[in-house]
Order: C-alpha cells, then structure tokens, then sequence
C-alpha cells in the first residue's frame, strides 16, 4: 500500500501539471466570459453558409430544421453544464472526462476522444481556409488592379497569426481575442443580412431546388444537414470553458456558465435567423456557399465584412485550438512523462498549427468540408452524445418528459450523422475533379 508521503508527492505532481495545463491553469473566469467564448466558438463561418443549406432544404424544411437544431442543441448544451459538477467535489474539466464517467475509463476515451478531435482538428482545418479565402476577397476588393495573388500564400499569412497566438497559455488569456472575435460575428452577420436586405429581392429569384436531377436534390438536402449540424458546434469546447469558472459547494459554476451559454443563444439565434432566411429569400437557390461572395457590392462593405470574418476566426480558431492543446500536453505530461515547459509546449503547439495549415492548403473545398465534418462528428458530440450519457448516469423513469426528449434527440442526431455526410462526400468528389492541388 503506498504511504502517506508517497501519495502526498503524487498530488503535488498532479496539482503541478494541473496548474501548467491550459484548461485547468486559470479558474477566474467571470460568467460573460462563458458568453462570448461560446458565441466565438459557435458562431463560425458555418452561419455564412446557411442562406446555401436553405437553398438545398427549401422553405419548410429548411425554417424546421434550422428552428428544431437550435432547440435541440439548446437543450443538451445546458445537460453539459449541469453534468460538469454532478459528482460532489469533483468537476469534469473536459469532454472526454464526462465520457469516461458515463461509459467506463477506457470506453469512454474510445467514445470521446477521436469525434472530439475530429471536430476540433476539423474546425481550424476549416478556418484556416475561411481565414485565407475572407483575406483574398478582401484583398481582391480592395485591390481590383492588383496581380492575383493564390489562394495558398492567403492561407499562410493567416496561419502566421496563429503562429504568435497559439502560445498564449490558456483559454482565459485568450479572452480580450475572443470579445473581439463575438463582436465581428455579430457584425458580420448583420452586415451579410443588411447589405442583402438593401440590395433587394433579385428579379429572377427561384426557390426550386438547384440541382437539375431528383438524386442531385436529395444528395444536395443531405449535404445541408451537415452545414446546419456544423454552425451549432460549441459543444466541443463548453466543459473546457466551464473549467475556467471559479466553483464552490454554495457557489457551483453551473449557474454563472449557463446564465453565459443562455445569452450566448440568444446571440446565436441574432446572427444566424436573419442571414439564413433574409438571404434565402433575396437570392433563391443562386446564393453561393458563402452569402458575402453573393454580395459583391459595396465593395467597401463587403470588403469590410470579410476583414471582420478574418478576425473572428483568429479567435475561434484559438478556442479550439486551446483544447486540442490541452489534448496534446495532458498525454505528453501524464502518459509519456515530459516535463511541463515551455519548449514542450512551443513545439508541440508549433507544430499543430502548421499541419492545419498544410491540411488547409491541399483541400480547400469551403462548402464540402463544412458538411462532411458536420455530418460525421458535430452531429454525434452536439446532437446525441450528452443525451446518451444523461440516460446513463441519471437514468430517467421511462417515458418520462426527459427519457422522451434525450431518445428523440438522439434518433435525429443519429439520422444527421448517417445522412449529410454522404451528401458531403459527393459534394466533395465533384468539386474535386477539377481541383489542382496547392492552387
């Protein structure tokens, strides 16, 4: 049996490491933080590519699924909150701890961790493209006589921010970047549907489905499940931001996170009923995949909007970088015995960023890859995961208000997971065939 003094050195060590790793090192976050983390990490380049999921869905399916993905991600967002400190005196710091405590210490990993990095290995993939796409428009725009300049080189200045930023320390020292990044979305988004609603309804606007073939639609609407499952993807990251709020028995940081996450919805809902449904309505199924590329003019306002997407997505990026980080440190501190510092830290992160970058440079398909990661992980880990554990740790009596709720969500999420990215998949076999690698 291990003496008392053993034991003891054991806590400091794993107290030590706590303190070093950047979801645990930093418990003072206030409630607003929740806020705008959250609406940061959700509110992502996928709420530019709703007006196009409206295109593929139509009128009625499109306002119900849109409408019914904000209720049910609602819904399972606050089980996340209220399941971080269900055990007395413990917290579950991240995702994959949760996990492992509903469904068993290996299992739980099993479950958890690969849709998680899927997701949020996916997302700077993603981002990395939106930023270096969002620098070109803006460059194009605000230089129409300059020489081209490729996609690739957008990319990588884009990527060089992340460089500097990727070394910040943890999630709380990323706050003044992320307060930046909430307010560009909520600007972009209400110029994307502002500069629409001012350019008017276009003459020859049709709501029929774009593709010319009854396969072509139905692939099409399984290709915009997956954007819709993309813009609600905040999960991913809430039990990593409700580990930077202080907690005590009479204070539990239940009630300042979800008093955070609430308004950011609201926020959420702010940016993204008006551009999907304003920008449906004007444009019909001739929208692109990105609604600011629809809008070529004013040219300043487009421009300008591109700018604030580029910022946004520097601080989303982060979020989710942050707990890919923590991934990384938690297994090269504790499983292969490194020694926290800051060389560890500089290489592991270094290097993280650049093969997003590279990832990002050889697949730019910006609507594809939206919704095969959409469909494939966000659906799973956003949708239905935190019903799955709720039924298993607070086992609801059957046919109860909540057993109901957590089954119905989980057989809709689980048609999301098998439906878009099959839809995705075609989406991205297409664009491909004419696809030059490094363009």
């Amino acid at each position: 049996m291990p003496s008392n003094e053993s034991q003891n050195d054991e806590a400091a060590r794993e107290k030590a490491i706590n303190d070093w790793l950047p979801v645990t090192s930093s418990r003072n976050a206030k409630w607003w933080y929740s806020t705008f983390h959250n609406v940061t990490a959700m509110v992502g380049a996928g709420v530019l590519s709703l007006p196009y999921a409206m295109a593929q869905l139509g009128w009625g399916p499109g306002v119900a699924i849109l409408f019914l993905s904000w209720v049910i991600t609602l819904y399972t967002l606050w089980q996340m909150v209220e399941m971080h400190e269900m055990v007395p005196g413990k917290r579950f710091d991240r995702y994959h701890e949760l996990g492992q405590h509903a469904f068993g210490e290996k299992l739980g990993l099993w479950i958890v961790v690969p849709q998680q990095l899927v997701v949020q290995v996916g997302v700077n993939i993603v981002y990395m493209v939106t930023g270096g796409k969002s620098l070109k428009k803006f460059h194009d725009l605000v230089c129409s006589d300059c020489k081209d300049i490729r996609l690739t080189y957008f990319i990588m200045i884009f990527a060089s921010l992340q460089f500097v930023l990727a070394h910040l320390p943890n999630l709380n020292s990323i706050s003044v970047i992320s307060l930046a990044a909430a307010v560009m979305s909520l600007s972009y988004s209400t110029i994307a549907w502002g500069a629409t609603l001012n350019k008017g309804v276009q003459p020859d606007v049709d709501y029929s489905y774009k593709a010319s073939t009854k396969t072509g639609a139905v692939f099409d609407f399984f290709s915009a499940l997956g954007d819709i499952a993309f813009a609600y993807a905040g999960h991913n990251v809430i039990l990593e931001i409700q580990a930077t709020i202080p907690s005590t028995p009479e204070k539990p940081s239940k009630k300042p996170m979800w008093r955070g996450a609430f308004l950011a919805y609201v926020v959420v809902a702010i940016c993204y009923f008006p551009v999907a449904l304003i920008g449906y309505w004007f444009f019909g199924n001739s929208v692109e995949d990105n609604i600011l590329i629809s809008l070529e003019k004013p040219a300043w306002l487009i421009a300008t909007a591109n700018m604030f997407v580029v910022i946004h997505v520097i601080g989303s990026y982060q979020i989710y970088a942050m707990a890919v980080f923590d991934m990384l440190e938690t297994a090269l501190v504790k499983k292969l015995h490194f020694s926290p510092s800051f060389m560890l830290r500089f290489v592991t992160r270094t290097v993280y960023v650049g093969f997003t970058m590279i990832v990002g440079i050889c697949i730019p398909f910006f609507g594809g890859l939206l919704s095969f990661f959409g469909g494939f992980a966000f659906a799973p880990t956003t949708y239905f995961l935190p019903c799955i554990m709720w039924l298993a740790i607070y086992k609801p009596k059957k046919f109860s208000f909540s057993w109901i709720a957590n089954w119905v969500c989980i057989v809709l999420g689980i048609l999301l997971m098998i439906l878009s990215p099959i839809g995705a998949l075609r989406h991205i076999i297409l664009t491909a065939k004419d696809y030059e690698f490094f363009s």
